[in-house]
């Protein structure tokens, strides 16, 4: 019998003691209790020491990620695995560097937002079908995951707003993770990335949104690239475009083939109010585009779940 278990023992002998307090004479059963208390803290003390004691017993430490086991012979065919960057870290690192270039200020998405933050405040009209389009998850409190870092534009536009009172633009990317409840496929994942864009000025026109873009594609695909644009709808902005590039050459492109990027538009002068920001004195272009796609057609991957799978033997492929 371990020592824990004797002290148990012990005590479970003493709470009898407490049944006799009714046959000890009234003026005595105050001490008797003080008495049986005293022995019982005792004993609760004792019990815990043990317990610390029992936990700290030296154990010999085994090291589970040695290849071999204590005094064996190291295998000859043993080598050290030379971990790397996911290449979602690493594209989206060069995704924003390009950005950065351009003179972008780059601010990170959330991984937890709001119902204001990620419909009120983008347009969204209450019980507007269009957000049935974003269908996502959400907490048991009411948060929702984003599911586009569009969610953050409400958030730049009135962190920046005071650079347009010096006479200064809003130019700022918003790279983050995103989620929507998806059935997951070889190209639906329920998580993944999006780089977000937001440019506010007194000038800014389509065409500079055009220009930023192309000249991004071309960056990122080194090659130059001719761009077309067909009309979407985004309730927070106003026209809206898809935006496509023609398959760059690396990709096995020909001239004629065109592959849609992201979505884009002019910023919807409600979400510039909602702001705080005159959408008679500004205007502002808005675009944001998933990372995994462009990770996916840079390197031929022909299924999206491997970047969530943790596959070793896919990930050591982009050390």
């Amino acid at each position: 019998m371990s020592e824990v278990e004797k002290l148990k023992q012990e005590l479970k002998a003493l709470n009898l003691e407490y049944a006799k307090i009714r046959e000890v004479p009234a003026e005595k059963r105050g001490e008797f209790g003080r008495d049986l208390n005293a022995k019982k803290l005792a004993i609760l003390d004792a019990i815990r020491q043990a317990e610390e004691a029992e936990l700290n017993v030296a154990v010999e430490a085994i090291d589970i990620t040695a290849p071999c086991g204590v005094n064996e012979k190291m295998p000859e065919t043993f080598s050290v695995f030379q971990g790397s960057l996911h290449p979602l870290m690493t594209e989206l690192d060069r995704v924003t560097k390009i950005y950065q270039l351009m003179g972008f200020d780059v601010v990170e998405s959330r991984q937890l937002d709001d119902e204001f933050h990620m419909f009120d405040s983008l347009n969204f009209a209450k019980e507007h079908p269009a957000r049935d389009g974003y269908d996502t998850f959400r907490t048991e409190e009411g948060f929702i995951p984003p599911a586009h870092t569009s969610t953050m534009q409400h958030r730049v536009l009135k962190m920046y707003r005071e650079k347009l009172t010096r006479g200064e633009e809003i130019a700022v990317v918003v790279p983050g993770r995103v989620y929507r409840n998806e059935d997951v496929d070889a190209t639906h994942e329920h998580t993944f990335y999006q780089c977000e864009g937001v440019y506010v000025s007194k000038t800014c026109t389509m065409g500079d949104m055009l220009g930023i873009l192309r000249e991004f594609f071309e960056k990122y695909y080194e090659q130059k690239l001719n761009i077309r644009t067909q009309p979407g709808y985004f309730p927070f902005t106003e026209p809206s475009l898809e935006f496509m590039i023609e398959k760059p050459k690396s990709l096995g492109g020909k001239k004629g083939d065109f592959l849609e990027m992201l979505g884009c538009g002019m910023i919807h002068p409600n979400v510039l109010k909602m702001a705080g920001i005159d959408p008679e004195v500004y205007h502002g272009f808005a675009w944001g585009g998933g990372i995994d796609r462009l990770v996916m057609l840079k390197y031929g991957l022909k299924d999206v779940r491997y970047f969530e799978s943790g596959d070793l033997n896919f990930l050591s492929e982009f050390k």
